[in-house]
């Protein structure tokens, strides 16, 4: 059993989470799936959230599950299940993620802006959420930034260093294929004519990465795409 997830920018918040406590063996996912596909209800995310002494915790978020009632009944009713509990969809808990990868000092300083201004936003309702990861080496650093596709509610990597180019410019421009937004501190190397926007000032791109995805900002990427600042 393993995580999925598709990234989708624009995904709704789905109608239902769940976190079920389960007999961690062979054929179990197939199982709770089963369930969930009888109902009709399109599976948005999972995610083993725990696994130890043969038991796990596996945390679905459905949408179109119509009689949710019913459908946490059947669940119940499968042997390998111990306890259901409904939660909160990370959506409304964490909301969408700003991922910043490169050299600590100026990791350090993005998220200095991004976690003053995502205050800024989660007080008036927003949910913005900042993720960070100081590394150093070309294959090291092409291998977070492609990573960050994969992760659920991704939506703007930020690349904070001096230098950076080869095969993390190859990285910034298969992210931004798949619908991340990419902010790059001006630097030297090729990685910053591969982004969305170029940003000088460390505070203020991660101040202008937090613009670009929230619902109570004005900014618009759109209009900003290929320019440095």
């Amino acid at each position: 059993m393993a995580e999925a997830s598709l990234v989708n920018p624009a995904a709704p918040v789905p109608e239902l989470a769940l976190l079920i406590a389960i007999e961690d063996r062979l054929g179990a996912l197939h199982e709770l799936t089963g369930v969930i596909s009888a109902h009709r209800a399109n599976i948005a995310y999972v995610d083993i959230t725990d696994r130890h002494a043969g038991r796990a915790e596996v945390y679905f978020e459905l949408e179109d599950a119509k009689n949710q009632g019913r459908l946490i009944e059947d669940l119940e009713r499968l042997a390998i299940v111990s306890a259901i509990a409904p939660v909160e969809p990370f959506a409304r808990v964490y909301g969408k993620r700003i991922i910043v990868v490169g050299g600590g000092a100026q990791v350090g300083q993005v998220a200095l802006g991004a976690i003053s201004e995502s205050d800024r936003h989660n007080i008036r309702g927003e949910r913005i959420s900042v993720d960070t990861i100081p590394l150093v080496g070309e294959a090291e650093l092409a291998g977070a930034a492609r990573a960050v596709a994969r992760l659920p509610r991704a939506r703007v990597l930020v690349l904070a260093g001096s230098i950076m180019g080869g095969e993390i410019t190859e990285a910034v421009r298969d992210v931004r294929e798949r619908g991340i937004i990419v902010i790059s501190l001006n630097m030297a190397g090729s990685v910053p004519s591969a982004a969305d926007l170029v940003v000088t000032d460390p505070i203020q791109a991660g101040v202008m990465a937090v613009m670009a995805v929230a619902d109570t900002a004005t900014f618009d990427i759109a209009l900003q795409r290929g320019r440095r600042y």
